[in-house]
């Protein structure tokens, strides 16, 4: 209550139900079947986190009326702009504001700079510039869009500020796709909260009515609220979800010739690659490829530059992982055979592969192949390192060499620039010398990265028992050829 008894305007923040409140009360009667341990492996690069998901909260309301540490308004460059959300923010903060702006002298897209909160009840505000959107700039805008995100939040990490209060900051005056900027805000704050978690309490997204909709649905993808959820959301990610901070890939930038110069800007709102492909002559030369022919028969000839080279890999791998998020990989997955679990003593991701659960000759190879990508692609932008488990195979699980050769001349730069090694557990005499024939004839710069491991006891040199997680046959067999010392070593839970 206000001196004069009246109610209050401003929503107090701890109020407010957080993220998972609405989710926890509809399970109560919920019958979902409970995800197995064979869908459990399969991890979203955003995997359900319980301390996360309580610091965020949805709220369909006026960003100005939050008592929050901070709120932030969307704005131009000369921190003018007449929108919703600016001119309720200016009508509540009061006179004031207008005078410290003006010391500000702008702001550029992608900036954000701080001001005092006056008469609101948040006592600074964060004033940020998104990007104006046209579809064939679209990776220019992604970024800025990013870095609208990315600066408040680290602008609230230097200031020590316990809560935020985020509008959408992509206005409707900036012809920004929803969805698409939903996605870019809601990863940046999710990779945030993963590196910095411990400098902010509450992260507030409040959004109109016309928005709500769409943070609702897209959630779930960042910030599962159960691991059934996790598993659910994970087929509707988007093919690029940033790197380990959220920040937009380019894996390859192209100049792009308009097939007709003379269509205006803003001609097309279509979303997504075929927005860009509207822009582009289905001819050769439009496309700034060459002729498609001509390029094969230089690529058989060793004649085409390693540059061009590149750039067709890293096309087909993007058609390879686009394929990857849109295919159902379920029946992969619940064989077990390839998993994440903790790090070794360098701090890098441990990756495991088990090859007694590969049933080479009962599955397709090539979703096989699909479902490697899909888990890896985000893997594989930081360092790591592969446990391949050869126990107790046989011919039935001996990948063959073609398919080796297939998955290594797939996957894109990232993946062999980053593995550091590769540990060969309980491998056969048989099997290094088929190895050494592949890292030599077959592929080059994997031989140097093999270690052959006769033991745990060896390989816990290089991972802490308590970062991996190990089959139970394993821990059998281990203790049965090397003696009883492992074998009190209790398996994972999980597997």
């Amino acid at each position: 209550m206000d001196p004069l008894g009246a109610p209050s305007q401003f929503v107090d923040i701890d109020t407010l139900p957080g993220w998972t409140d609405a989710y926890e009360a509809k399970q109560v009667d919920s019958h979902q079947n409970p995800v197995g341990k064979a869908q459990a492996d399969v991890r979203s690069p955003f995997p359900y986190r319980k301390d996360i998901n309580a610091k965020i909260i949805l709220w369909k309301g006026d960003v100005a009326l939050l008592n929050c540490t901070a709120i932030v308004n969307t704005s131009n460059e000369t921190l003018t702009d007449k929108n919703p959300v600016s001119e309720s923010i200016f009508m509540h903060a009061g006179p004031d504001l207008k005078d410290e702006l003006q010391k500000l002298k702008g702001c550029r897209t992608g900036e954000a700079k701080l001001t005092k909160g006056f008469n609101l009840a948040a006592r600074f505000i964060i004033h940020t510039v998104g990007p104006k959107y046209k579809s064939r700039y679209r990776t220019a805008a992604e970024s800025s869009l990013y870095s609208c995100y990315r600066n408040v939040l680290q602008l609230a990490k230097e200031q020590a500020m316990c809560s935020v209060g985020f509008c959408v900051i992509n206005s409707l005056k900036r012809c920004y796709p929803l969805e698409d900027a939903t996605h870019i805000a809601l990863r940046t704050v999710r990779r945030f909260l993963e590196i910095h978690g411990e400098t902010l309490e509450k992260v507030v997204f409040a959004v109109s009515e016309l928005e709500e909709a769409t943070y609702q649905k897209l959630l779930p993808l960042y910030f599962p609220r159960s691991l059934e959820e996790e598993i659910q959301s994970l087929p509707y990610l988007p093919a690029d979800i940033g790197n380990a901070e959220g920040e937009p890939v380019v894996p390859e930038r192209q100049i792009r010739i308009t097939e007709k110069p003379g269509v205006p800007d803003d001609a097309s709102d279509e979303e997504g690659l075929e927005a860009d492909l509207s822009f582009i002559g289905s001819h050769a030369f439009a496309r700034m490829e060459g002729d498609v022919d001509k390029q094969r028969r230089l690529i058989l000839q060793g004649q085409l530059s390693e540059a061009a080279l590149q750039k067709q890999h890293q096309r087909n791998y993007n058609r390879w992982l686009c394929q990857a998020r849109a295919e159902d990989l379920s029946d992969i997955a619940s064989l077990k055979a390839l998993y994440q679990t903790g790090v070794d003593n360098c701090g890098r991701t441990v990756m495991v592969v088990v090859g007694r659960n590969i049933p080479v000759t009962l599955i397709d190879m090539e979703k096989a192949l699909l479902y490697f990508i899909h888990v890896m692609d985000h893997i594989a932008v930081k360092e790591y390192v592969l446990v391949y488990f050869h126990t107790l195979t046989n011919d039935y699980n001996q990948l063959d060499s073609n398919f080796l050769k297939k998955l290594y001349d797939v996957v894109d730069a990232k993946y062999k620039r980053n593995l550091k090694a590769l540990y060969f557990v309980h491998p056969t005499f048989r099997s290094k010398v088929s190895a050494w024939f592949f890292t030599t004839f077959t592929v080059s710069g994997l031989k140097d990265k093999i270690h052959y491991v006769e033991s745990l006891q060896q390989l816990f040199t290089a991972i802490s028992p308590e970062q991996i997680d190990l089959p139970p046959f394993v821990l059998e067999y281990d203790a049965r050829e090397n003696g009883p010392y492992y074998s009190s070593y209790p398996p994972s839970p999980d597997l």
